[in-house]
């Protein structure tokens, strides 16, 4: 029997304009933006609607403006989304399958966002760092790669995304020579990202400890499914190790690569990618090859997936 997983997009999804019509038409989704407002000290939602893109780049920004989108499209769906087998997210998109398996509210997923974004980017202005996509190598000669470069400064592993990228992360002189010996070790590109700094690094660990007390007074529950968490690339169903696994989160890859291998061993050949852009469906669509995928984005996405599937 076909299984369906919904998938929740991360960091570098954003686009100006992103979520308005999904926030016109549903007062309950203004609320949220709201909660997020408050929480944040800007109004978001002039960010995600109107930028300028410089400003929605921002980590402090992109992150809660991703998940409220993602959010916002839950609502609208509400009981017409139907039944679903599993749900994960590409790093903060796992707040957003949390809240739609129901193992954190929508409010606390958003206010836990808000957080982490202000702890990451404060990070980042301690550790000037950045990340680079490789593409053409394995886990195994990136590792390799890593451990070398670690010579001239910290550089990681940081985001298994599929089977062709993967993505590094670390110090500005880290990066600069993992990208040159990845290139050396038969690379077919080495590109370093315009992002705001070491994501999922050991750089980030004044923001994991931020996180960790933060998250010690969230409520979780039990999801109604499997979440498949990022740590592990593996099915979590205990509100504790939920906890404990976003902490960790914060330092360690994203096995994206290794998930949808899990989910593709599990049987599922529907993919729901809920939030702003297409880039994991693409991603899946290389490497899981799936029967059936849509991608939610607006409110016409969302009234077309409810008349085909009525």
């Amino acid at each position: 029997m076909s299984k369906t997983v919904l998938f929740f997009p991360g960091q570098a999804s954003q686009y100006v304009g992103m979520g308005k019509e999904l926030y016109d038409a549903s007062e309950e989704v203004r609320n949220l933006y709201q909660i997020a407002s408050e929480e944040l000290g800007t109004d978001i939602a002039k960010v995600s609607f109107e930028g300028p893109a410089e400003e929605l780049k921002r980590t402090r920004y992109t992150q809660p403006a991703i998940l409220l989108h993602s959010l916002a499209v839950l609502m609208h769906l509400g009981k017409r989304l139907g039944s679903f087998d599993y749900a994960c997210g590409h790093s903060l998109g796992e707040y957003s399958a949390l809240a739609a398996a129901g193992a954190m509210s929508f409010e606390d997923a958003v206010k836990s966002v808000v957080r982490r974004a202000d702890l990451m980017e404060k990070a980042c202005v301690e550790h000037p760092s950045t990340m680079a996509a490789v593409i053409g190598l394995d886990e195994a000669a990136i590792t390799d790669v890593c451990m070398q470069a670690s010579a001239k400064g910290v550089v990681v592993p940081a985001n298994f995304n599929s089977k062709a990228q993967i993505v590094i992360s670390g110090s500005m002189e880290g990066i600069e020579a993992a990208t040159a010996l990845a290139k050396e070790a038969g690379a077919k590109r080495a590109v370093i990202l315009e992002v705001g700094g070491a994501f999922h690094s050991p750089l980030m660990e004044t923001a994991q400890a931020g996180m960790e007390q933060y998250l010690s007074e969230i409520k979780f529950n039990d999801p109604i499914v499997p979440v498949i968490a990022n740590v592990t690339a593996g099915p979590v169903t205990d509100a504790a190790e939920i906890r404990d696994l976003l902490v960790k989160q914060i330092t360690s890859p994203v096995r994206w690569s290794q998930t949808m291998s899990y989910l593709l061993d599990q049987g599922v050949s529907s993919i729901i990618e809920i939030g702003p852009g297409k880039v994991l469906t693409g991603m899946a669509k290389r490497d899981m090859r799936p029967e059936k995928s849509h991608n939610i984005d607006s409110l016409a996405d969302v009234q077309e997936f409810c008349s085909i599937t009525a």
